[in-house]
């Protein structure tokens, strides 16, 4: 059984039963935590209107707060509050946090209660709240809601989940405001060690200011000899002071931190609103699309086809669902993060039930495969995301109850088009259907790129290029004296067909969930007519680029449901015959990775990639339009930096002898 994180005392006082000490002051009315959260950390690093000031961020195009100690995030949630309710505010708000040891959802909703402008805001927070296993999360919150016309704005929450020694150092993009907020240093002294005020200074640029409520000598100590001029200024009662901090080195800081790419972007700013060309309109293209535009870009999107998702996005039905591991290796890290993404974009978007469900997925262990890890965090946060299939479950299945299988409670089902149409539909994404691309080639000023089709025309401009076709990427790529992308097509097959087909014994013999393992099954889905159909598959042939329908393929996926579900097979087997298909052509990576932003920034700004999704085209395209867009932008990255790293298409482009950033590098977090 998982520890006690948080106690709360009769007076209604959250309590840390760890580090005895208390998350705030005393009383059920919260007032006292929420007055700190204002004065000591908001007020602390200016940014509340104070004598007439404005607040230091306003008329910035993005700011980033950085807190060392989230607990029941109080001052998030003002933080928030301040930041929406601020005109002059900047239109992005990064909010960076470390916690090693994150409360339960319901004590965030109920270290809100007291406040009802506050509430709002923590049960948004509070329903994302949940599978927190060390690694980085990340959530976004955009407003207006749908996306739609007008400016808009938007609030990433980055949260990390572990020691403050180990994640502080992970972190590559500056800081603006920092808050301070762990435990008593007495009873938790790693949180405020030298180590860590040093990391912390490493995150700062001259003028960045931190606020914290202790004013301990050894803080005051470390944080002076990190850099900072520290001063005691009026606390709160019972309090009488609290701290103030200025970071203003005698030195040049040497921590090189990682900025904005995208061509005429000052350093450590977002860039200009600016026009980027997308390549590939499907799942790939679409989400580069709404990840730019998203940050106020004017986007073009181009497609051979006269429509969007005719290409391997035009599957009829997918799923959404993490890879497991017995070392949670970093695939199964990064398929988890593109399922939180995915889900959050869907949830925004689609409709449920026509265009997607969080139907669960259910996981046939054939031959044993895709053990879940044996660990205490994963049995207190990971069961949200994957567990054993209970005996019940997995007669539903269609299996013995003994049967070695898996449940992902957060997985789905999705119907790609949908995706990519709503993706595309986002407020400054035009498409246009037709444009044969077949090369690109620089401006005479070398400013930017000018696509060119297979007449020999200019199609587009644009100082960014985002090249999503798929295998057909690589044609598209200038040749260089370094390695290419060493992508590999992979075809696909599916087999479909509609439930009206089935007889009722037949379909009462379909599992009422997704199951996969040896291909999957889906069943009971809207098909493009809107009608209800199953669909089996899918093949995996490498090397080949034939979309043709196979009789072979036909056959490989019924011997494939065979293992996965015996009494399925026997009930399709009969209509196999008259059954349907649909074909596409995916591309991989020999690291099983895809490839996300600039292919080589030196030599060939602006020009960037985001393909070799092979598979998991619906799980990863999300989260990788979100990772091209940190690139571009020097937005704090959505997922560890590792792995992060083991994305970037630069990875191929490193010099002979050197080894790249793949998959094989990352450790465990």
């Amino acid at each position: 059984m998982a520890d006690v994180v948080v106690e709360w005392l009769p007076d209604g006082t959250p309590r840390s039963p760890r580090f005895d000490d208390i998350y705030r002051s005393r009383g059920a009315d919260g007032q006292g935590g929420l007055a700190q959260a204002r004065h000591v950390f908001l007020g602390g690093c200016g940014l509340l209107p104070d004598d007439g000031q404005s607040p230091a961020w306003a008329g910035a195009a993005r700011w980033h707060v950085l807190e060392n100690g989230f607990g029941l995030g109080l001052n998030f949630l003002a933080t928030w509050q301040a930041w929406r309710a601020d005109a002059s505010a900047p239109s992005t708000l990064c909010y960076t946090a470390t916690e090693a040891h994150p409360a339960t959802a319901d004590d965030l909703r109920r270290s809100a209660a007291p406040f009802a402008h506050l509430q709002p805001l923590a049960a948004a927070l509070a329903e994302r709240w949940m599978g927190l296993l060390p690694g980085v999360h990340r959530w976004t919150w955009e407003w207006p809601a749908d996306g739609g016309d007008g400016p808009s704005r938007r609030l990433l929450l980055t949260l990390c989940v572990g020691e403050a020694a180990r994640w502080l150092p992970t972190l590559d993009v500056p800081v603006n405001s920092v808050f301070l907020d762990g435990f008593d240093p007495a009873a938790n002294p790693d949180m405020w060690s030298p180590d860590v005020l040093r990391a912390v200074a490493r995150l700062c640029q001259p003028g960045t200011r931190l606020g914290t409520w202790t004013v301990a000598r050894a803080v005051r100590d470390g944080l002076a000899q990190a850099g900072f001029r520290v001063e005691k200024a009026p606390g709160l009662p019972p309090k009488r002071h609290c701290l103030r901090a200025v970071f203003a080195p005698s030195w040049t800081p040497r921590a090189a931190l990682r900025s904005a790419s995208a061509p005429a972007a000052a350093p450590g700013s977002p860039p200009p609103q600016s026009h980027a060309v997308v390549i590939g309109a499907g799942l790939a293209g679409s989400a580069a699309a709404w990840s730019l535009a998203a940050r106020g870009w004017r986007v073009t999107v181009l497609d051979a086809a006269d429509a969007p998702a005719t290409g391997a996005s035009g599957l009829p039905v997918g799923l959404v669902a993490p890879h497991v591991s017995p070392d949670d290796a970093p695939l199964s890290r990064l398929t988890r993060a593109g399922l939180a993404s995915t889900l959050e974009r869907a949830r925004a978007l689609l409709t449920p039930g026509v265009d997607w469900s969080p139907s669960g997925v259910f996981e046939h262990r054939v031959e044993g495969k895709r053990a879940l890890p044996d660990t205490g965090a994963w049995r207190e946060h990971g069961q949200v995301w994957s567990e054993p299939a209970d005996p019940a479950r997995t007669v539903r299945a269609g299996l013995p109850a003994d049967t070695p299988a898996l449940w992902h409670p957060q997985a789905a089902w999705l119907r790609p088009a949908r995706l990519v149409a709503a993706q595309l539909a986002r407020a400054g994404v035009r498409f246009v259907g037709g444009a044969r691309v077949a090369g690109l080639r620089r401006t005479t000023d070398d400013a930017e790129w000018i696509v060119i089709d297979d007449t020999g025309r200019p199609v587009a401009q644009a100082p960014v290029v985002v090249v999503c076709a798929g295998f057909g990427s690589l044609a598209l790529l200038p040749h260089t004296d370094r390695m290419p992308l060493p992508l590999h097509a992979l075809r696909g097959q599916v087999t479909w067909g509609p439930m009206a087909a089935l007889s009722p014994s037949a379909a009462s013999a379909l599992p009422p969930f997704p199951v996969n393992g040896h291909g999957s099954l889906i069943a009971g889905v809207p098909g493009p007519d809107g009608q209800p159909l199953w669909c089996m598959g899918s093949t995996f042939i490498r090397g080949s680029t034939d979309r043709a329908v196979q009789a072979a393929d036909h056959a490989a996926n019924l011997d494939k449901l065979r293992r996965l579900l015996p009494p399925a097979a026997e009930a399709l087997s009969r209509l196999w015959p008259q059954a349907h298909g649909w074909a596409g052509v995916r591309c991989t990576l020999p690291d099983r990775f895809p490839a996300v932003g600039a292919v080589e920034p030196d030599r060939l700004p602006g020009l960037c990639v985001l393909t070799g999704l092979g598979a998991r085209g619906l799980t990863l395209s999300v989260l990788c339009g979100e990772v091209l867009a940190a690139e571009l932008h020097g937005e704090p990255w959505p997922v560890e930096r590792p792995l992060a790293q083991a994305l970037l298409a630069r990875r191929f482009a490193a010099p002979r002898g050197r080894s790249s950033a793949g998959g094989g590098l990352i450790q465990s977090p």
